[in-house]
């Protein structure tokens, strides 16, 4: 079956100026008191090419380089950063046809180089990248959807994310796994296009990420090329010697008061992966009493709920009028481990859920929502669930939360007395979220019997 949608920068911006405020009359906010801790762990210390401003491509050009722009035509057009041992890509851009090329389409080439004298071996273990049409639309789907890790998607970050998360899909045709770079010489490791032609409106989009492996320093750029028949990679390499495509979405300068701009990131940050255990402060398990207990995922300037915690990835290079620290972590794992324990003499049961609730940087005792949630979508992705009951193993699900959403129980653990039993989610920051989302833990009451087949020992 083909579905005929708009793309989602459209139908989100039809979905809040015509929408939201006939049903915001209807909207209730809801306050729900319980804990809100800052997220144990902390971002490792690897590299990720962010390439995420400008999200709409108006013209050619670099989109990000972090080759030594000394002896290039423009300089100022290269972020000078070597990348050496596991980083990671992560891109999202959108093409929108216009003028004498408005059919046209445009290329996404990725450049590395050999910064060093040595030859210098460049592995991609894995990579994923979707278009918005045909591979990815933006499908209305259910609050909640059971899945395989790959067969349910809503968008191309929703898709990339998700294979990812899964970590089986096949190998892209277009990803070499991968490739030898002489002593300082430069090639065009591959190009995706973004065509738009036969679509109403003329607009696209695709999300890209990759992990690399090398054995030396290289560079690497993202640069954009306009044409009705794949490029030469000379024509790639010459853009090197260029300047900048256009930038968009000027952030509100760092300290400043008042409403917050957060912007879209053309840089390179330190961090792609959080790994946390929530336990109790100063213990190594985690005991859910009467209140829930939440953590914040991706919490950022004036979104902290109250914790001072600013999760986003420091940039140790970033482009003028491009994110700095404010920005959702689009593209970082998170990995968290709940050690649940039953410290009462009767059974318990825990719902987890993965939440939206209204964005706060005050301490309030709890968390606010609307009721019902509002039509903007701000979560759209997989998480990968481990230790629920029914089925302890790996499992996967699709979410789709809005504004202010409380969201339903990703599933329950129900515990005997003195039980313990680990919990684990995972999750790849899909690109199209708006931050922030909160962990939660709750528990229910009266809790039921334990069956003896929802045992499950901590791992």
């Amino acid at each position: 079956m083909r579905f005929a949608l708009l793309p989602a920068v459209l139908s989100s911006f039809f979905f809040e100026t015509l929408l939201l405020p006939v049903l915001a009359q209807s909207q209730t906010e809801q306050f729900r008191p319980g804990q809100v801790r800052a997220l144990p762990g902390q971002l490792d210390r690897s590299l990720m090419v962010n390439d995420n401003n400008p999200e709409v491509i108006k013209g050619p050009g670099i989109l990000l380089s972090t080759f030594d722009g000394k002896s290039r035509g423009v300089p100022n057009a290269h972020l000078n950063v070597p990348l050496e041992g596991n980083f990671e890509l992560f891109s999202h851009h959108i093409f929108a046809g216009s003028g004498p090329q408005a059919n046209s389409t445009l290329w996404q080439g990725i450049v590395v180089g050999n910064r060093s004298n040595k030859a210098v071996t460049v592995k991609m273990p894995t990579g994923a990248s979707w278009l918005s049409q045909p591979d990815a639309p933006f499908l209305p789907l259910p609050g909640q959807m059971e899945h395989d890790g790959l067969s349910v998607y809503a968008g191309p970050g929703s898709r990339v994310a998700g294979d990812l998360v899964a970590g089986n899909a096949p190998r892209p045709a277009w990803l070499p796994a991968s490739i030898s770079l002489g002593p300082n010489s430069s090639q065009i490791l591959f190009s995706l296009p973004i065509p738009v032609k036969g679509l109403d409106p003329l607009l696209n989009g695709r999300n890209l990420e990759v992990r690399f492996e090398t054995d030396g320093p290289i560079s690497l750029a993202s640069l954009a090329l306009i044409s009705d028949t794949p490029p030469s990679p000379e024509q790639f390499l010459e853009l090197l010697e260029g300047g900048l495509s256009e930038k968009e979405h000027a952030p509100t300068p760092k300290g400043a008061p008042g409403a917050m701009i957060y912007s879209r990131v053309s840089g390179v940050q330190q961090g792609r992966r959080w790994k946390g255990l929530l336990s109790d402060p100063g213990s190594k398990v985690l005991q859910i009493g009467e209140q829930p207990v939440s953590w914040p995922i991706a919490s950022l300037q004036k979104g902290t709920f109250g914790t001072g915690q600013v999760q986003s990835a420091p940039l140790v290079a970033f482009y003028p009028n491009t994110a700095w620290e404010a920005h959702g972590n689009y593209g970082v794992e998170y990995d968290l481990n709940l050690p649940l324990l039953n410290n009462s003499k009767q059974n318990q049961q825990l719902a987890l859920s993965l939440e939206s609730p209204l964005k706060s940087d005050r301490k309030e005792g709890g968390l606010r929502f609307k009721n019902p949630a509002g039509p903007a979508v701000f979560f759209r992705g997989t998480v990968e669930l481990r230790g629920l009951d029914g089925n302890p193993g790996r499992r996967y699900q699709h979410l789709v939360l809005r504004s202010g959403d409380m969201g339903k129980p990703l599933g329950l653990i129900t515990l005997a007395p003195g039980e313990q039993r680990n919990v684990r989610v995972r999750l790849i920051v899909p690109a199209d979220i708006t931050p922030v989302q909160v962990l939660t833990v709750t528990a229910l009451a009266p809790a039921p019997a334990v069956k003896q087949s929802e045992s499950v020992p901590v791992n």
